[in-house]
């Protein structure tokens, strides 16, 4: 999935891809992003949502396909500068082997829900984040699209 346009109403806030990252989780976890429906409106309250939603995709260097408006501001990027971008660039070069096999364990487990590991902005700031969830995201075909995350803890370091 390629996506060239920033999050609005005429593309409506991604709603279809931001449809399968939700409804994979729930079919991971077994439980809600959100409270209740969401309704024709997900798309805009995800990506307007106090938490951080990214995905990327399955290329052999997985490239970020989306973030909300809070994942965007916490990496400090524009919408521009994180779609394409290689997500190993999330993390700092120390830390990207951790990284590594944090994605090597939720392909083998398809989720894990207790992630905390540090990450980088685009400005250099360092954070934390904690108690992240990561998982395999599968259409109800089972086709894999790729991996996402969500998060709503985070503190700079």
């Amino acid at each position: 999935m390629q996506q060239n346009q920033y999050p609005c109403e005429a593309n409506d806030f991604y709603q279809p891809h931001v449809a399968l990252l939700i409804q994979s989780y729930q079919r991971l976890l077994n439980r809600s992003i959100f409270d209740g429906t969401a309704g024709q409106d997900l798309g805009r309250r995800v990506f307007a949502a106090d938490f951080a939603l990214l995905s990327h995709n399955t290329d052999d260097d997985p490239l970020f396909n989306y973030a909300n408006q809070t994942a965007l501001n916490v990496f400090e990027l524009s919408w521009d500068e994180c779609m394409g971008m290689p997500s190993r660039l999330s993390a700092e070069p120390i830390n990207q082997q951790a990284r590594e096999r944090l994605l090597a364990d939720v392909t083998r487990n398809g989720f894990i829900d207790n992630y905390t590991g540090v990450r980088i902005s685009k400005t250099g700031k360092r954070f934390q984040i904690q108690n992240a969830v990561v998982w395999n995201v599968y259409d109800r075909q089972g086709i894999f699209h790729g991996q996402a995350a969500i998060f709503s803890e985070w503190v700079f370091i």
